[in-house]
């Protein structure tokens, strides 16, 4: 008996040992234990946004930054790049169809956070709300290059200005988690 407990000692031991990943998570009989120390590794609200507009050396620090102190530190690089890459915003007093400058927008797109409306609809942009959370249907990267490429009207540079995805390759699900099953 005193050689079968320490078969089962060495086994669990090992099991401990070797079963266990680097992160801090423990799971224990399919339920999981959240402990540890996390950090923050990527910022997307609005995908594609830090993709663009934040420098390879200043990724990690901005993905690290809190939403509230983002607009201060990085809205003259997102201002910077912005006017490097658009021709919409060439002139001084140039707008998007938010009525934006260079200057305004880049400080809400330096912001990575996803607004909401508590009384309107929740939409990137359908038409006539424009950032106010974000449907599963919404088409967000062909918004941000209408904002980003479109001027005032959504007219400027028509080749930039939409990414001509129309439509998912799967339908959504009608129940949650509401995503189509990965292929």
């Amino acid at each position: 008996m005193k050689n079968l407990i320490n078969i089962l000692g060495v086994i669990l031991v090992t099991a401990i040992l070797f079963g266990c990943e680097n992160d801090d998570t423990m799971i224990m009989n399919d339920m999981v234990l959240l402990s540890g120390t996390y950090m923050q590794e990527d910022q997307m609200g609005r995908p594609a946004v830090n993709t663009v507009f934040v420098s390879s050396a200043s990724k990690d620090m901005f993905n690290v930054t809190i939403p509230s102190e983002q607009g201060a530190n990085y809205q003259s690089m997102f201002q910077t790049n912005l006017m490097a890459l658009s021709p919409a915003y060439a002139n001084e007093g140039d707008t998007n169809a938010l009525g934006l400058d260079a200057a305004t927008f880049t400080g809400v797109l330096a912001t990575d956070v996803l607004n909401v409306s508590l009384d309107g609809p929740t939409t990137f942009y359908d038409g006539t709300n424009v950032l106010t959370g974000r449907n599963l249907t919404d088409d967000v990267i062909t918004v941000e290059l209408l904002l980003i490429f479109g001027g005032e009207d959504f007219s400027e540079n028509p080749g930039l200005s939409d990414d001509h995805v129309d439509a998912n390759d799967k339908p959504f699900s009608a129940s949650f988690p509401y995503l189509a099953s990965p292929w």
